[in-house]
């Protein structure tokens, strides 16, 4: 039985003083009839005895460890609810790494170590203010389950290729942090639209930077084709300078060039989805799959 834990029969956790962020090993005594269930259900699941601790401990102390959080859905957004229904300062009770967007698409949310940046169309960054609302944002803890340095990485679609060796599956989530320092990157950030503009529109407004020679993060996510109506599908990546200077959505297709790239990857085995409760909201018509509505505003280098 796979485990990061020593089965015994008395009550009782011992941890180490000295602790990894990364990984946690504990010692673990358990009555005789906890430890046979937890084998019962091990065999009967196929699950990890350290994969079920982990979820009953998160489940106890109310922890979102390995959950993606999100507020709205891509389909809102499509359809044009682009009013902020959460504020950004609630972000940090579900994550410290994610992306999105603010009220009217007001240009590109980075959300990295816990501080959440603002990339504006007029090309300017800041951090938001805990109190800006945000109308569709991702979050998560991030911690790195593994990491992989990728050398020379030449295009979008190389980095995509990439990472796609390293997914253990096409329908799990995953959330991927990408550092190092960029030869070239493109990127874009949307201008603030009025309420109900459909995000076609809005792709249509926007200032697209072309940047050379600086060092920064990608923030982003793999999601499976089967959430469209809920998530972006696939890779969806934010930028964000190691200066704080500049940031924004990295273009599908557009330019991502490196020496050398640090690949950190943290497997999501939750999704959390809250929902507004905005007039906007609760009035769309949300029936439409969203799916090509999406490739058509990234098309347009959204």
């Amino acid at each position: 039985m796979d485990t990061d834990c020593t089965l015994k029969q008395p009550v009782g956790v011992r941890c180490p003083a000295s602790m990894s962020r990364r990984r946690h090993t504990m010692e673990l005594h358990l009555p005789e009839g906890h430890r046979r269930a937890l084998e019962a259900h091990c065999r009967r699941t196929g699950e990890s005895a350290s994969h079920v601790l982990r979820a009953a401990l998160s489940d106890y102390l109310d922890l979102e460890h390995h959950t993606l959080w999100q507020v709205s859905t891509s389909t809102a957004v499509v359809e044009g609810v682009s009013q902020g229904c959460l504020r950004v300062g609630e972000l940090a009770r579900h994550g410290d790494f994610g992306l999105g967007t603010f009220d009217h698409l007001d240009g590109e949310g980075v959300l990295l170590e816990g501080e959440c940046w603002q990339a504006r169309a007029d090309g300017s960054l800041s951090r938001a203010p805990d109190e800006e609302l945000t109308p569709f944002f991702v979050v998560t803890h991030f911690h790195s389950d593994q990491q992989h340095q990728f050398e020379q990485v030449t295009s979008w679609a190389d980095l995509c290729n990439r990472l796609d060796a390293l997914r253990p599956s096409d329908n799990l989530f995953m959330a991927i942090r990408v550092r190092g320092m960029l030869d070239r990157i493109e990127v874009r950030t949307v201008s603030a639209v009025e309420t109900g503009t459909e995000l076609e529109a809005a792709a249509a407004v926007q200032t697209v930077f072309d940047h050379h020679n600086l060092s920064g993060t990608l923030v982003g996510f793999w999601s499976p084709s089967y959430v469209s109506s809920l998530n972006i599908p696939g890779y969806h990546f934010h930028f964000l300078s190691d200066d704080r200077h500049c940031g924004g959505h990295v273009l599908e297709n557009g330019a991502v060039k490196a020496g050398q790239l640090t690949v950190d990857l943290h497997l999501e085995s939750e999704l959390r989805v809250a929902l507004p409760q905005t007039r906007d909201f609760l009035e769309a018509d949300l029936s439409r799959d969203p799916s090509e509505a999406l490739a058509r505003a990234e098309a347009k280098s959204f």
